[in-house]
């Protein structure tokens, strides 16, 4: 089959099945609230990230792209009315890392006229996708290896295509009036990757792909939000623009070089289709360890059946909506450390010999220069921004990297009175950030840059941000 063909019918599949069915202080960190009497706006814009032929995926894929199977795409917008205007944007992209998060964060920033700080922007984590880390890319420069983790050059043509998008949508803002809130639960996607064996051993072994082992889908679904959220804003009665947010990897097959967006993706683009008059955006929610594998073989139907599962869940969270009139848009970002990872293999001393063998692998040498980029960061004192949007009834906070579920349900539990989204995918260089309870099941990984003692960190950070008070 071919590969548009491919997506047509995923996308007709899915039209016809839903149819029928912290070390600063609070004065430093939080912005205090606006006048509601305030008008309030949103300029959405969207543009295309596709990498090119013969770039890197995912960072570390052996495969570098052949293969265009669908776009990759950057969906945002621009919220006006509170202290300054906040962009948000979601990349179809597997991480931003380090330089090049603040890259981005500093171009979009003077596109809307605003500062980093108010601007959130994530990655969806789709692994036939790119990892963009400009400290690392350097690193590898200086080690003979130009161009190997992400092309700077491309990276910077998307920057500047999204700078653009922003400079027009702004010329024509749209009024909003109203908050729209909906959630409705997805069937048979989510699992975590804890499993316990059958002698009762601990296991973070349930990949994207475990489908096709029967002791990886006979296991219990494990901790998962179950739940699509869908945050709207609407002018009066009329939608303009939905974002839907769900915490699983986004991962149905990857690695042979096809790029994609993935069932993700695909289901965003079967939501436009049904609703062309409002902006669909999607984000990860926290999905460090919650993947597809329970019910993921790594085929390409089951690729079209967790699109459809999943933009079966959306249209049925638009479904459900209510909308509420929107009184405020208020801006809270805290400030926070997380702890470098102890792992003798993560010593500036093992990293930088790592990066100059030249006899390993060129992956092994670009994963090398990720860590060393992390820990010089976490060294020079730069903190991680946790920001939330706050707008009364609901509130949108963002995490970093692959934070794990766990996350994701504690700031529910911290706000159980609200409509909490929570994003994951933020400023990526920690990789993986487990709970306390994932370290004590002794959870490793190559992708892990953080040590005990995050889940405090994160902690305080969730709560500073979603139940701070004005006086």
């Amino acid at each position: 089959m071919k590969v548009f063909a491919l997506i047509r019918l995923i996308c007709t599949i899915g039209l016809i099945t839903i149819g029928l069915i912290s070390g600063h202080s609070l004065a430093q960190d939080l912005r205090r609230p606006v006048s509601q009497e305030r008008d309030f706006s949103i300029a959405p814009f969207s543009v295309d990230i596709t990498i090119p032929i013969g770039h890197r995926c995912m960072g570390v894929l052996p495969t570098k792209s052949k293969e265009i199977v669908d776009p990759l795409e950057a969906h945002g917008f621009v919220l006006s009315g509170g202290d300054k205007p906040i962009v948000f944007l979601a990349l179809d992209w597997c991480e931003v890392r380090n330089g090049a998060y603040d890259q981005w964060r500093d171009a979009l920033a003077a596109a809307a006229k605003t500062d980093r700080v108010h601007v959130l922007v994530c990655s969806l984590h789709q692994h036939d996708a790119p990892v963009t880390d400009a400290d690392a890319q350097r690193i590898l420069d200086d080690a003979g290896l130009p161009k190997e983790l992400f092309h700077p050059d491309f990276q910077a043509e998307c920057i500047a295509r999204a700078v653009a998008a922003i400079q027009t949508s702004l010329q024509d803002p749209r009024p909003i009036t109203h908050l729209g809130t909906g959630q409705a639960r997805v069937e048979k996607i989510a699992s975590n990757r804890r499993v316990v064996r059958e002698n009762g051993a601990v296991s973070f072994s349930r990949g994207s792909r475990s489908g096709a082992d029967p002791f990886h889908s006979s296991a219990p679904d494990g901790e998962i939000d179950p739940y699509v959220k869908t945050l709207s804003f609407w002018n009066g009665d009329k939608p303009v623009v939905a974002l839907n947010a769900y915490a699983t990897h986004p991962m149905s097959y990857y690695g042979q070089g096809q790029v994609s967006a993935d069932f993700v993706g695909l289901a965003r683009r079967i939501r436009q289709q049904q609703l062309p008059d409002v902006r669909q955006i999607y984000a990860s929610g926290c999905s460090g360890d919650v993947t597809a594998g329970k019910y993921n073989d790594g085929s390409q139907q089951n690729r079209i059946d967790l699109t459809n599962r999943l933009a079966l869940g959306m249209a049925e969270a638009w479904k459900i909506t209510k909308r509420i009139p929107l009184t405020q848009i208020v801006f809270r970002s805290t400030k926070m450390q997380l702890p470098y990872s102890h792992h003798p293999d993560l010593t500036e001393e093992a990293l930088t010999a790592a990066i100059h063998n030249e006899s390993a692998r060129t992956e092994d040498r670009i994963l090398a220069a990720m860590g060393l980029a992390s820990r010089r960061r976490v060294e020079a004192g730069q903190p991680i921004d946790v920001p939330c949007i706050d707008f009364g009834k609901a509130q949108l906070v963002l995490l970093p990297g692959e934070a794990f579920v766990g996350y994701q349900l504690m700031a529910q539990l911290i706000r159980p009175d609200s409509f909490v989204v929570t994003v994951g995918y933020g400023e990526c260089w920690p990789g993986y950030i487990p709970t306390k309870a994932a370290f004590a099941d002794k959870f490793e990984d190559k992708w892990l840059w953080v040590a005990p003692g995050s889940e405090a960190r994160m902690r305080e950070a969730l709560t500073t941000v979603l139940k701070w008070k004005s006086e």
